[in-house]
Parts: structure tokens; C-alpha cells; sequence
């Protein structure tokens, strides 16, 4: 697995060595709750590499925008990103993007299977404080192996330990069995634990909201689960609702202030933290294109929202107004005046702090909010009992209203499906979501004509039209020259 093979066998130490601990040295004995407590953190340090990682050799280049790109619903202003390889589906194993994810993604992994090795070792700590940060592990190694699935199929089961190269130079396991053997059986013993449903890291309110994401995938293509499993999707995300551990913002604003960070609808967010000197990369990074609306000295205009796609916003919608979701113009930085931009880009990362005074972004990153989760549940429970159930219609309609929309009362099954589907592309919009949901649905919405296309033969508005290629991206080049194993590579690569 090329440059994931050293990575895997560093993590044990290697993660320690970027967030410097003062209570850990190479002969330390493992007693100390500190010692178990950084081995959980290390599982999530790879996390932020992985979902916002910087692209080598790329000015404005970020993982982030790969799912962006893929979707046809994004444009760039910058050519170093590569942009126009996914506008025009003419990527390879060598592209952008695609070896970053790989190594980040195992490298957590890595982390992982060291810490639900080296936690129960250690003395001087209760079982419970043990088996939960166990816990947190085994939740962050099923996310990591679910982000693999999802992007390159069938991935190198790597679950214990290695000693040697060799030991990782193991061909591809098919998504399927991944699934059963790690991903569903992780997220289930993590489920048993004592983790509260609300915490700055992994909590049981994450546990649950991603088994509910999982379910739901697994229930649609490419596994094809069915019914029992958008079941117990449906079982999760409404353990979550009921929780009443989360509420919506009254305000999409609310989400790109710093004070309400792991408050509110968050439920697992990237950490960041201005003060320490971490900062959230996409705030410069969606910011229009050397605009001087900022203290920035680079503006990159990354991944902006094309005009179809904000065009495809039902009439009246908040979230396509303007300093909501997107935004058409801002007060110049040098002298207060307004300057327009020639489209809307986005305003969900742009931290107002960073942007106007201190150029450095406290804004956290989310995996998982409440409102996911509320269309997740409208979404699994409507496939599960083949009619939207009063819950369904709640939930989809709370999502909604906060957008200053009207009820919605359809209740067959298609129709709410469709909406359902139609307000996570609104509302889940550039947060890594829509994707998925295209390869999990194998459908996709037509900006243009509103209909909702096969996925396979959709024409986007860059004239690219979708092929099986795009069902899975390519293994990397770099990975396949170290591991023969991985080959075949995926279909069209």
C-alpha cells in the first residue's frame, strides 16, 4: 500500500510525535490513564488529514474537494487544484487527491488498531474508562474503513498489528465483507459502551449517527442489503432524535459561529482550535479568488457552487439567500467597499473573526449533525415500512421550516423519498454528503430539468456524463507500484 505501508507501521509511535505529550517516552510503561488516553487521541489525528487534508504539489488543493468536484456541482477558480480533470471525468491513479485520502485514511486506521490493542493492557484504570475509549477507536477505525469503501470498493483489510512490510502487502478485501467484518461489528460493540451521548469527540450520539449512515448505505447500492437494514438505520437515527441530546440551530449562521462549536445539531466535528494554532482550512480556501474582501494573503476560490445548482433552490428557501449558505458580495478589507463578485461562492466556513481580523479560523469541521440525522431516519423508515410514518414527516418537515419552507404532505413513497433525498442536497450541501448519497441512491438531480437521473448516463452541466468508471474511484498508482495485491485496479482504471 505504497507510502500507507510505512504509515501503518509508524502509527504506534508516529502519532505521538505530532502532537508532542510530555508524559510519554519510548520507555514508558503503560500504566498511566494519560498513556491510554493518548493512545485514544491518536486515533483522531489523522482524521483532519484525511477530510481536510492539503494536497501536496497543489496551491488551493485540499481532500475536501474531491467529493465536491465529483458531483458536477462545483466549479474552481484555481487551475492548480486539478479542477478540471473531475469537471471532465478525465482523472486517473495518478491524480490529485486520491493517494492523500488513501494514506490518511490508513494511517488513522494504524492508530487505531494499536490503541484497541495497547488500551486493555494497561493497569491503573477501570474497565469502564478502558472499554470506552475503546470504544472511540473502534468508532474511528469503522469511519476510516467506511470512507474506504465508499470511494475505492473493495480495500486491504488491515486489522491487527504489523511487524513487517510484508505483512501489509495483502490484496483487497470486497467492500461487502469489509462491512461485515469490521465497520457493522465495530460501531456495534462501541455501541454497547458507556460513552455519553454528547462529547467533543466520539460520542453516543456519533456512534449512532454513523451506524445509521452505514446502515442506510449498506440497505442501497452497492451492497443491496434491503429492508432489515434500512430498519436498523432507522433504529439508530431515531434512538438519536429521541436522545434529545441535539436540537437545530434556530440560525444557519449559528453554524459558522466559533462559540457554538460541539453545541446544538453538532454531533462529530474536526477539531480545531485558532488559539493553538489549528486552523480550520476552509475558510481562506472558499473564499472568492484574490477578491481583497479579507486579511488573507491568499484567497483561493477553491470550490465554489455553480449557478445551476443555486438556481435548483425552491423559491423563498433561506438557505440560497444571500449570507446564508452562499454569498454574492462582502465590504472590501482595504477600504469598506462592497465588492461583488461575478457568482456566489460559499459562506458556510467563513468564520467572520478570521476573515475581517485575526486570519486564522476557529470553525470546526462536521461529520455528523442533527439534521443529517433527521433526514436519515425520514429516508431509512420510509424504505422500511414503505410509507412515511408521522416521525418521517416531522423530521423531514423540521428541515424545512428552518429553510422557511412549507410542510411537505405527500406521503407516498416515492415522492417523500425524493424530497427527502432533494433536502439533503440542499442542506447538506459542500459538507462531503451529496457523493454518496449519489452513489448509495445511483441517482442524481438534474439542476437543469429537475428530474432525478440514473446515475449512470447523467450528463452534468460541465457536458461530462457518468460511467460504472465513476462508481469507484482508482486505487493509487503509488499504492498498486508497491503492492502488486491491489491490482486489478477499479472498472475503467
Amino acid at each position: 500500500m505504497g507510502a500507507a505501508l510505512i504509515l501503518l507501521l509508524a502509527s504506534c509511535t508516529k502519532f505521538l510525535e505530532e502532537e508532542p505529550t510530555s508524559f510519554i517516552t519510548p520507555d514508558s510503561k503503560l500504566t498511566s490513564s494519560k498513556v491510554a488516553r493518548a493512545f485514544a487521541d491518536g486515533c483522531y489525528q489523522n482524521l483532519s488529514k484525511a477530510v481536510l487534508g492539503g494536497q501536496p504539489s497543489s496551491y488551493g488543493g485540499n481532500t475536501w474537494n474531491l467529493m465536491e468536484y465529483m458531483t458536477g456541482k462545483s466549479g474552481s477558480d484555481l487551475g492548480q487544484t486539478n479542477y478540471t480533470m473531475f469537471q471532465n471525468l478525465s482523472y486517473n491513479s495518478t491524480s490529485f487527491y486520491f493517494d492523500t485520502w488513501w494514506q490518511f485514511l490508513y494511517k488513522g486506521i494504524g492508530a487505531c488498531n494499536q490503541a484497541i490493542v495497547s488500551i486493555p493492557k494497561i493497569d491503573g484504570i477501570e474497565d469502564e474508562g478502558k472499554n470506552n475509549m475503546v470504544a472511540e477507536a473502534r468508532t474511528l477505525r469503522a469511519l476510516y474503513y467506511f470512507y474506504l469503501v465508499r470511494m475505492y470498493g473493495a480495500v486491504p483489510k488491515v486489522t491487527e498489528l504489523a511487524t513487517d512490510f510484508e505483512e501489509l502487502k495483502v490484496p483487497r478485501t470486497p467492500a461487502k465483507a469489509i462491512y461485515d467484518s469490521v465497520i457493522i461489528p465495530d460501531l456495534l460493540i462501541a455501541e454497547k459502551s458507556g460513552l455519553p451521548w454528547r462529547s467533543n469527540g466520539v460520542s453516543m450520539g456519533a456512534i449512532k449517527a454513523i451506524l445509521a449512515d452505514v446502515y442506510l448505505t449498506y440497505a442501497g447500492a452497492a451492497i443491496n442489503g434491503g429492508n432489515e437494514y434500512y430498519a436498523e438505520s432507522a433504529k439508530r437515527s431515531l434512538d438519536v432524535i429521541n436522545s434529545g441530546a441535539y436540537t437545530l440551530f434556530p440560525n444557519y449562521t449559528d453554524m459558522i459561529n466559533p462559540a457554538n462549536k460541539n453545541t446544538g445539531e453538532f454531533i462529530l466535528q474536526v477539531q480545531y482550535s485558532a488559539a493553538a494554532n489549528q486552523n480550520n482550512p476552509l475558510t481562506a480556501l472558499t473564499i472568492p479568488n484574490y477578491s481583497g474582501i479579507s486579511k488573507y494573503s491568499d484567497e483561493y476560490g477553491s470550490v465554489y457552487p455553480t449557478p445551476e445548482f443555486i438556481a435548483s433552490f425552491p423559491a423563498g428557501d433561506k438557505r440560497a439567500k444571500e449570507r446564508q449558505f452562499f454569498y454574492s458580495s462582502y465590504p472590501s478589507a482595504k477600504d469598506g467597499k462592497l465588492v461583488t463578485f461575478s457568482h456566489p461562492y460559499l459562506y458556510k466556513w467563513f468564520d467572520v473573526n478570521a476573515v475581517t481580523n485575526t486570519v486564522k479560523s476557529n470553525l470546526n469541521y462536521t461529520l455528523y449533525r442533527y439534521a443529517d440525522v433527521l433526514l436519515l431516519y425520514a429516508e431509512a423508515s420510509n424504505r422500511a415500512e414503505g410509507a412515511p410514518n408521522a416521525r418521517a414527516l416531522q423530521s423531514l418537515n423540521a428541515v424545512r421550516a428552518r429553510a422557511q419552507l412549507a410542510p411537505f404532505s405527500n406521503t407516498g413513497k416515492d415522492a417523500f423519498e425524493k424530497e427527502v433525498w432533494l433536502q439533503r442536497y440542499f442542506e447538506l450541501c459542500f459538507e462531503n454528503k451529496m457523493w454518496f448519497d449519489m452513489l448509495r441512491t445511483r441517482k442524481v438531480h438534474n439542476d437543469v430539468t429537475g428530474n432525478w437521473d440514473n446515475f449512470v448516463g447523467h450528463k452534468t452541466v460541465f457536458d461530462a456524463t457518468f460511467s460504472e468508471k465513476q462508481l469507484l474511484f482508482p486505487v493509487p498508482k503509488q499504492e498498486t507500484d508497491v503492492n502488486p495485491n491491489l491490482l486489478p485496479n477499479n472498472t475503467g482504471f
